[in-house]
């Protein structure tokens, strides 16, 4: 169940956090979705979601996300793929270079806006389209939405749009966030300086990111693509992180996500540590399954004279002052959590702290509850429901990854002890 936000800042931070005695007595109840259209077959599995998924594709101007989602409409595995596309300016640019557009119903298969920027300017717009979309006759023809935001844009306000409107959450559900880089510029733009309190948009772009495409290769050696790389990991350890060239990608990998699927954070906070245990160079890598691309540097077969001038262009980036004020921090303790002093905890930590902190997983074990508890939260949005029991003879403990700004791991884990049952 994602809990309705509303109201001030300190209220929303208590609707949403502080229920959880509630969230371990009741299971999660999914939404009612009489209008979702929904097939015969799978209407008796538990676990089938007839919502619509949409994926969300960012990153910095000129990373390639037009490139990426050409890719995928030409590839679609069968997928009736809808696109809603957000220009920022008078002009349709994006969608002329589009070049595999498919027809749905009758209509466009891309859906211009651009009058603004989906972050602050045209939510209501996305929310209008995304309900049209939802509703028949086009639900009928669609599979998947993919909206491609500008390269400006933070993602922040656009992944609370699917939790806090609730006709919205209701037909439609956010897949996943994938976040296209330019290796060759995308350590220039996450240390960028910006006027106090503004947001550094790449920085959001790659932190709240689900997927990350690490894009343009052929334009940095193997160095530079392994030191970014290892940046980009210690920015964000939930997300996996995936090389190429041309944005090719499979669809698989920016598609069926489930990024903000509840029931899969276990998971998900388990291949954290495991990715970021695998921060050492890929090619001493033995592990396929670490996320790494171990093909890459064959793709480095330019010519003599590109490989020569593009070496001493790019010699000078990994020398300059990184911005490591955004950062991922995980914590993890034994034993059971007191049930009062975890929810005030966590309660108090994103109130305080919610604009600072991006992305939250965790996995919580509480004294008197046989199972797991899972959350997630995004800045002060907060969503926990119970999970797996615990195994026969499995070590309790809790594990949570924050992903934020000026994060302090000894504070974090202070506090969290702090919650433990004497």
């Amino acid at each position: 169940m994602s809990l309705p936000v509303s109201g001030s800042t300190a209220s929303r931070t208590r609707a949403a956090v502080g229920p959880l005695r509630r969230h371990l007595k009741q299971p999660r109840r999914r939404p009612a979705r009489a209008q979702a259209v929904a097939d015969d077959t799978n209407l008796f599995d538990p676990s089938y979601d007839p919502r619509l998924p949409c994926t969300v594709i960012t990153g910095y101007l000129g990373s390639g996300k037009t490139t990426l989602l050409n890719n995928l409409l030409k590839n679609s595995e069968g997928k009736r793929i809808a696109v809603i596309e957000n220009e920022f300016g008078a002009i349709d640019i994006d969608s002329e270079l589009i070049t595999d557009k498919q027809n749905i119903d009758g209509g466009d298969t891309v859906i211009m806006l651009n009058n603004g920027c989906l972050c602050c300017t045209v939510r209501s717009d996305l929310i209008n389209m995304l309900l049209e979309l939802c509703s028949p006759p086009r639900r009928n023809n669609i599979d998947h939405v993919v909206i491609e935001t500008t390269g400006l844009a933070n993602p922040s306000p656009i992944i609370s749009t699917f939790f806090v409107e609730e006709m919205l959450a209701n037909l439609a559900r956010l897949d996943g966030l994938v976040t296209v880089v330019d290796s060759k510029h995308v350590m220039l733009h996450l240390d960028e300086e910006k006027p106090d309190d503004a947001v550094n948009e790449c920085l959001q772009q790659v932190a709240l990111a689900d997927r990350i495409i690490l894009n343009k290769l052929d334009l940095v050696d193997d160095d530079e693509a392994t030191a970014i790389e290892a940046r980009l990991r210690d920015i964000n350890r939930l997300a996996t992180v995936k090389r190429t060239i041309r944005g090719d990608v499979p669809t698989s990998y920016v598609m069926d996500v489930g990024g903000f699927e509840i029931d899969d954070v276990e998971e998900q906070v388990i291949e954290s540590e495991h990715q970021h245990g695998h921060s050492h160079d890929a090619d001493d890598c033995n592990d396929p399954d670490c996320g790494h691309e171990h093909s890459h540097s064959h793709e480095h077969s330019h010519s003599h004279e590109h490989s020569h001038s593009h070496s001493h262009e790019h010699s000078h980036d990994l020398d300059h002052v990184h911005d490591n004020t955004i950062t991922s921090v995980s914590v993890s303790i034994p034993g059971n959590l007191n049930l009062e002093r975890v929810n005030d905890w966590l309660g108090t930590l994103l109130e305080v702290r919610g604009n600072e902190i991006f992305r939250t997983k965790g996995i919580l074990s509480v004294t008197g509850c046989d199972n797991k508890f899972v959350f997630q939260s995004v800045h002060m949005l907060f969503e926990g429901d119970v999970g797996k029991e615990w195994a026969d003879g499995e070590e309790r403990g809790s594990k949570l990854v924050f992903i934020g700004k000026n994060l302090d791991q000894d504070e974090l884990e202070d506090g969290l002890k702090a919650c433990l049952e004497e």
